[in-house]
């Protein structure tokens, strides 16, 4: 599990195809490898990978076809800048939200304005994922918690501060750029619950009323 608060920037080092598999090597002279041993997860960009081998200063994972298959890696490039964290630990803070690092799907970003000291970016997404983004409710985007500020349609804004772009790859983004997406877990587990009958899964009494009584609508 991650928070998708970033704690490094690393650059994509190599990116070697394995058949239809795989291996890219990320240099991150700015994050901590003390704690890191091979197995490990290392969030990048959004993506769960697991270290395989371990360098001076670097690291390697596996990236499978079906990662491919789901995120923006299929696109990436040598010299590329990726937001990097490692796995949650028990005693960590939870300063964003409970991020899982597997990829729901990819979005892009549309359109990118200045907002005072801030920068807006509307960003598209796959329309079978936009039932779960709510304004005001969080959203992993490249591993980077956020806040979802405004929705239409299969359009969602954000609200980019200074210190969020300077400490992520978010300086990076222009329109037409592809961004790894990841949606609350508490949104899905939401509708699982709620569609429990109809699933012909055990009998589950939540209902809307239910949901907008407690707050969650």
């Amino acid at each position: 599990m991650f928070t998708g608060i970033i704690e490094a920037v690393g650059t994509l080092a190599s990116l070697r195809r394995q058949g239809e598999d795989m291996a890219l090597t990320v240099y991150a002279p700015t994050l901590d490898f003390s704690d890191v041993k091979l197995g490990d997860s290392i969030a990048t960009n959004g993506v769960c990978l697991t270290v395989v081998a371990l360098g001076d200063k670097s690291y390697t994972a596996d990236v499978s076809l079906e990662t491919l298959s789901r995120t923006g890696f299929a696109e990436a490039r040598v010299g590329e800048r990726v937001n990097l964290e490692k796995a949650l630990m028990p005693t960590s803070r939870l300063g964003g939200h409970l991020v899982s690092g597997h990829v729901d799907g990819v979005g892009e970003v549309k359109s990118v304005a200045s907002s005072g000291r801030a920068i807006e970016y509307w960003i598209a997404t796959p329309a079978e994922l936009s039932r779960y983004i709510a304004e005001k409710g969080s959203i992993a985007v490249d591993g980077i918690s956020l806040t979802v500020n405004a929705v239409q349609g299969d359009l969602f804004r954000l609200t980019i501060v200074p210190h969020t772009a300077q400490e992520t790859t978010i300086a990076q983004w222009k329109p037409g750029r592809r961004v790894n997406l990841e949606v609350d877990q508490i949104a899905r587990y939401l509708e699982r619950l709620m569609m429990g009958k109809s699933q012909e899964s055990t009998a589950s009494n939540l209902t809307l009323e239910k949901l907008a009584k407690a707050g969650f609508l």
